[in-house]
């Protein structure tokens, strides 16, 4: 791990991103190649009718892939904590249940859809001239998608255990595949889109029984039937770990069903007909998605050197790396846009050939939709630095501004407005609102960095060394903001004559790490309730989950050496199994706590009301997704007190007694 962050701190920024980026690059790449080569070979060998009626199933298989994403990106998550925390039992156990909960929720969906496929179709805009090929598409597709979904989830798990090779190798293997197969199946055998299908599902299989045979390979952990036994606080920890995957593509999903039957709609009353707009533009969205991809790649290569060196207050670098994303991210798009402005009649062409009605939308498809491409390589390296630098709420708005917030109420208006353009229309408007978002955060943030002076890093001393404990106990303090708790663990310590930790963590982590002691501060124990949004699925552990993990070994290792009193940070969750620790719960009723905050911390009494209501919500959370229990749970505790009772230095008094009893009988 050191060697790791001095290269980040230390190598050539060309470099690092070469390292990180070109391999998420073309990850991303084969993912989007998969969905367009079925285009191709389909528009040449049955026609545009043919590639709308894909269009049609895809937002379907997109439903699937998003809970394959969430158990496969939640299981993956819960290995590294696990891991993290020497828990292996514990992180096969993770595996085992989202592997199993992928399993069945694959095959409720492949009946359900089977069942229910005329019905869904219509939902996602299928016209009376396209339903046949939808429905001969998408019965096959259905019944091909629990291997789709058990692969999948299996392939970010594979990755989790540190061989992301493999995985990339299952997945280009299955999309090889369906290069191969698919004219064999559309040309040679004449099966239309059934043949596509076909060969679709059967590479799904290649790469599911590759990744089937891992199972037996994992390096970090081993699974055996029991494993497999679904618990229900473990699958629902996985499933929230994923659900910033299952998220980002349901909302696609959301948006093509907006956008398929805004078409359709709009479509039948122009000239174009309903079929041409939905073929043309599905097609146009998974061409820009080649262009998404290698920005994401970029950006999302470009995540570690940019948290690392923004942790170690290294502005330059940062600046410097974030100058060289934007720089390529925006000559990318400025290529894309050249090439959809110059040549979109070219572009369609590889796509099978089609009536003069299909090349004109076509061109006003890539010339008006993607008009403002371009934004997009400032958009969503955006995103991803924010996510870098542990900003989730902005990271998490800049994701979810263009589809959710700008795309999809432009569509539904522009579409009232202006028929068919309207939809079009749709595109840039929200390119440019997402744009002007990203551009005024990051030149505010910019300027903060510029702006910002390097903190002194102090050491809080304690005065007495001396331990006054005969045997290690270790008292844990968990407190509710403005209880005085942290007020009450200092005298404890004073009293007994052992060490304090809470800021010492800080700067231990900083002397670790390499990172500031202020960008961990900002990280720590805090869980915004958008910072689920963030752990997505090329980004792995975000912020707060790489410092627990370090937090974590350093409290078990100072437990395991001395005699202390720690401040939060789930002490009393990670040294559950200890028996030499004493674990505290300090508050107070909301009064007592306003009236410390306006003293100590300077609040005037609304103000103070809010902040402790926010504090308290924050870690309230923060515990919850690390422990799975209720922060102010009494059950969790062995002392919950009331500071303003007694009074801190009785409440103090009460809990070291209570310490010297608990060392009597050890």
């Amino acid at each position: 791990m050191e060697n790791e962050e001095n290269i980040l701190g230390r190598e050539k920024i060309g470099k690092l991103m070469r390292k990180f980026s070109i391999p998420c690059i073309i990850s991303l790449l084969v993912n989007s190649l998969y969905n367009i080569i079925d285009q191709i070979y389909i528009g040449w060998g049955v026609g545009y009718l043919g590639n709308g009626a894909t269009n049609i199933v895809f937002p379907i298989t997109m439903v699937c892939l998003a809970f394959a994403l969430m158990f496969g990106d939640g299981s993956s998550a819960y290995l590294s904590l696990k891991l993290g925390e020497k828990k292996k039992e514990e992180a096969s156990k993770g595996v085992g249940n989202g592997i199993a909960l992928s399993i069945i929720v694959s095959i409720i969906l492949c009946i359900g859809i089977l069942v229910f496929l005329p019905q869904l179709l219509n939902l996602f805009g299928c016209t009376e001239a396209l339903r046949v090929y939808a429905l001969g598409y998408g019965f096959i597709i259905a019944i091909g998608l629990p291997f789709m979904m058990i692969g999948t989830t299996l392939n970010s798990i594979i990755r989790a255990d540190g061989n992301p090779k493999y995985a990339m190798i299952s997945m280009v293997s299955g999309a090889i595949l369906n290069i191969i197969l698919d004219p064999i199946f559309i040309f040679v055998f004449k099966m239309g889109v059934e043949g596509a299908a076909i060969a679709t599902v059967i590479s799904q299989v290649l790469t599911f029984t590759l990744n089937i045979i891992y199972l037996k390979k994992f390096k970090s952990i081993t699974l055996s039937k029991d494993k497999f036994k679904i618990q229900r606080n473990i699958g629902r920890k996985v499933s929230a770990l994923g659900i910033s995957s299952f998220i980002t593509q349901m909302s696609i999903v959301l948006l093509i069903a907006v956008e398929n039957n805004s078409l359709a709609k709009y479509g039948a009353n122009s000239k174009f007909g309903s079929e041409i707009p939905i073929t043309v533009l599905g097609i146009v969205m998974k061409i820009s998605q080649i262009l998404n991809s290698i920005i994401i790649g970029i950006a999302a290569g470009a995540q570690p050197i940019l948290g690392y060196n923004y942790g170690a207050e290294k502005y330059d670098r940062v600046k410097k790396t974030l100058k060289m994303v934007l720089g390529l991210s925006v000559f990318i798009s400025t290529i894309a846009f050249i090439l959809f402005q110059t040549i979109p009649d070219k572009l369609i062409s590889i796509f099978g050939s089609g009536d003069d009605n299909y090349i004109e939308f076509a061109c006003l498809a890539f010339r008006t939709y993607l008009m403002l491409c371009i934004c997009n390589g400032v958009q969503i390296p955006s995103g991803i630095f924010f996510q870098a630098i542990g900003k989730s709420v902005k990271s998490a708005l800049l994701s979810l501004s263009r589809q959710i917030l700008f795309l999809i109420p432009a569509i539904i208006v522009f579409g009232k407005l202006f028929g068919i353009m309207g939809v079009l229309y749709a595109g840039p408007f929200a390119d440019g609102l997402a744009f002007m978002i990203a551009a005024i955060l990051l030149i505010m943030e910019i300027k903060h960095l510029e702006n910002r002076k390097i903190k002194s890093q102090t050491l809080i001393e304690d005065t007495n060394n001396n331990n006054k404990l005969n045997k290690n106990i270790v008292i844990t303090i968990s407190r509710e903001y403005g209880s005085g708790g942290r007020y009450v663990g200092r005298l404890i310590a004073d009293k007994l004559g052992v060490k304090l930790y809470d800021k010492e963590f800080v700067t231990k982590v900083a002397e670790q790490t390499g990172l500031s002691e202020e960008y961990i501060e900002n990280n720590e124990q805090k869980r915004e309730i958008l910072s689920n949004l963030n752990n997505g699925y090329y980004f792995g552990l975000n912020n707060s989950d790489e410092l627990f993990l370090k937090e974590s070994e350093l409290i078990k290792e100072i437990a395991e050496k001395e005699s202390c009193v720690i401040i939060g940070r789930c002490a009393d969750f990670i040294l559950q199994d200890r028996e030499n620790v004493l674990k505290v719960f300090v508050y107070s009723n909301m009064k007592d706590k306003i009236k410390r905050a306006t003293q100590i911390y300077g609040f005037d009494k609304e103000k103070a009301e809010k902040e402790i209501k926010r504090i308290d919500k924050l870690r309230a959370n923060h515990y919850k997704y690390y422990t799975e229990k209720e922060w102010n749970n009494y059950s969790n505790y062995d002392i919950c007190i009331n500071s303003d009772l007694l009074g801190v230095e009785k409440a103090a008094d009460l809990i070291c007694n209570i310490v010297r009893e608990k060392e009597a009988i050890l």
